[in-house]
């Protein structure tokens, strides 16, 4: 049954990389789902290199790496199907990935299976992680006194570690930006942290665990040993103080 469901992998456009669990009927639902709504962009192999993909910026994801951006786990982990089916329903702003918000539970979980058959990363047991733990939000997110100072302290730290890249006003034009470049040698233009709309949430918790994970692929590292628990509140407390500036 692998063998027949490779070649079926093969004849689409990619190898398909089982890991024992692949539901046949599934997958051949995804790859419907996916010739309808992804290849155009990601390509047939899921190289990123469909024919819409000349000239977008950021270039769309290759799936063949098995390496995400935007995920709950931990750095170098393979993203959760719900991190996936989240990126696809919501989309990300600012770049050419729209919400596929017309897909029903059915299809985000058949799309989700095939996209993962283009890598075998999937297949490796060492590749998958649980999400992180996100700490409850301080109370002192509650206080527009304390969270004032809190921020201000956070500034501080932003400006040690962050700045570098995202500039010291946050408008992502920091001295090394325009040198930064991803893991396929893309500029990789450090993220505008004024903007109100983020690709990754914008709840307090959504900034905390993105400092933990990093972006993966890109110059963006996880700050998990870089910083305890207590700066890293308060770096998200300086940024969200950032968008109350423009």
């Amino acid at each position: 049954m692998k063998l027949v469901l490779s070649i079926l992998g093969w004849l689409c456009g990619g190898l398909l990389f089982t890991s024992a669990a692949t539901d046949p009927e599934l997958y051949r639902q995804g790859r419907f789902v996916y010739s309808r709504h992804c290849v155009v962009c990601h390509g047939v192999r899921g190289d990123g290199k469909g024919e819409m993909s000349v000239g977008m910026f950021p270039k769309p994801r290759p799936f063949m790496d098995g390496v995400f951006k935007y995920r709950s786990t931990g750095p170098g982990m393979l993203p959760t199907d719900d991190d996936l089916k989240k990126t696809i329903s919501t989309g990300l702003v600012g770049t050419s990935m729209p919400a596929f918000v017309q897909l029903s539970a059915r299809e985000l979980s058949a799309v989700v299976e095939y996209i993962k058959g283009f890598s075998p990363r999937w297949g490796r047991a060492e590749n998958v992680g649980r999400p992180v733990t996100i700490p409850r939000v301080p109370l002192w997110f509650e206080r527009s006194g304390l969270v004032e100072e809190k921020a201000k302290r956070g500034g501080e730290l932003y400006k040690q570690a962050c700045s570098v890249c995202h500039g010291t006003e946050g408008d992502g034009k920091g001295v090394s930006a325009a040198a930064l470049r991803d893991d396929w040698g893309e500029p990789s233009i450090p993220t505008d942290l004024r903007q109100k709309a983020s690709r990754v949430g914008n709840r307090p918790e959504d900034l905390y665990r993105l400092l933990l994970t990093g972006i993966g692929g890109s110059p963006m590292p996880s700050f998990a040993e870089a910083f305890s628990e207590e700066d890293r509140w308060m770096i998200v407390a300086w940024v969200l103080h950032l968008r109350t500036r423009t």
